[in-house]
């Protein structure tokens, strides 16, 4: 990663692609451009970038299939830009993979915090060692850097999740804090609002589901029977627990 980082801008408006790219690199910012998923595959075999800024409607492949096809074959941040009232397709995105998203019309001020913010997550390194979550890790068993997650290991130096055979399973970048989060706490109830704060998410709002929808999909990675989980546990009316095994 640059010092500032690098975005990859997808999408097909070409005056707001030049307006956004003067605008994040007058911030520092690295930025190169594609106007569908062809261009975006090129701009990829050029230089991976470290957040792909990824609009919905695009002509040819939407980018629903680009978030797939970005979070099978390459590592970096997602954010989805969609319409103010696309509800259902943003669930949709984080679902997809997206790591955020950002609504249209919007300002460049809140996009750049969003980019700075998914950078800053997405950085090496376990986030926020405080006190307590580093007491969290020795709690939960760590070893050389990973906790054990059921049959799985998490590498919390490398980012990686690890199944029983070594290989590894796609996390997005929130996902990766949101479970690195849990594991560093084990047994203790976080409610969604500290989940936010602890992953450093504070732009989303307490009821977001984007932190339902983000332990759905760590339970289908992890649980060997995600209908019943036993390793993210529900407290109803509290929050989620990690219970190691």
């Amino acid at each position: 990663m640059t010092a500032a980082g690098r975005v990859l801008l997808v999408d097909d408006d070409p005056d707001l692609r030049a307006m956004l790219r003067e605008y994040l690199e007058v911030h520092g910012l690295e930025v190169a451009e594609a106007d569908d998923g062809q261009a975006m595959r090129a701009a990829l075999g050029r230089a991976v970038p470290d957040v792909v800024l990824l609009d919905l409607r695009l002509p040819g492949e939407d980018g629903l299939s680009l978030a797939r096809w970005l979070r099978e074959h390459v590592a970096v941040g997602i954010v989805m830009v969609t319409g103010a009232g696309d509800v259902v397709d943003r669930v949709v995105g984080l679902e997809m993979g997206a790591d955020d998203y950002i609504a249209k019309p919007f300002e460049p001020r809140e996009l750049l915090a969003r980019v700075r913010s998914l950078l800053r997550r997405l950085q090496p390194g376990v986030a926020g060692g405080d006190a307590e979550a580093a007491r969290g890790v020795a709690a939960a068993g760590a070893h050389n850097g990973e906790v054990a997650v059921g049959a799985c290991r998490l590498d919390l130096r490398a980012h990686r999740l690890l199944d029983a055979s070594g290989d590894e399973i796609l996390l997005t970048a929130m996902e990766f804090d949101l479970l690195r989060v849990l594991v560093e706490r084990p047994n203790q109830v976080l409610s969604r609002d500290q989940l936010l704060t602890l992953t450093r998410n504070r732009e989303w709002e307490p009821f977001d589901r984007s932190i339902d929808i983000r332990i759905a999909r760590l339970r289908r990675k992890i649980e060997p029977d995600p209908e019943r989980p036993r390793l993210i546990r529900t407290v109803r009316g509290a929050g989620y627990m990690f219970v190691p095994a």
